[in-house]
């Protein structure tokens, strides 16, 4: 169960890699690793909403290399912008929801934090696109047959 909350914090895997881990080498009901699996995601969002840009200043200040990741990282955010300037709470909830890599609560954390939005107006969005998330990796991953 620990290593399932875990592995759905870790960015990149998180709960595309949480949920199949936790129902099927864990053997947790699938029920209980979607849950696990949410909540985990969800842990690091608050903090990197509210502190990704001091983070990165200090990344900046440390050295070139740090500084190289930092940039790596605001690029990746501000692909990743448009969409949710456009569709604003809607649009970061389609980030996170859509399971692919390079999206996710992580992205949509460091999307929000770039956009200097507030936590209150970014978790919910966040929040319902990982619940979404959820919904999708364990259809894909047990099949329509687990929810009829």
């Amino acid at each position: 169960m620990l290593k399932t909350f875990l592995m759905a914090m870790v960015p990149i895997i998180e709960l595309r890699g949480a949920i199949p881990y936790g129902a099927g080498i864990a053997g947790l009901p699938i029920w209980q690793a979607a849950l696990i699996a949410v909540l985990g995601n969800l842990l690091p969002v608050p903090f990197l909403v509210v502190f990704t840009r001091d983070v990165f200043a200090l990344m900046r200040k440390k050295s070139d290399k740090l500084n190289s990741i930092v940039l790596r990282m605001e690029r990746k955010a501000d692909k990743n912008k448009d969409v949710v300037l456009r569709y604003e709470f809607w649009g970061l909830m389609i980030l996170v929801a859509i399971p692919l890599p390079g999206t996710g609560a992580w992205t949509g954390a460091l999307v929000a934090a770039m956009m200097d939005m507030q936590l209150k107006r970014a978790f919910p969005a966040i929040a319902l696109g990982v619940v979404v998330a959820a919904f999708i990796v364990t259809w894909v991953t047990y099949g329509a047959s687990m929810f009829l």
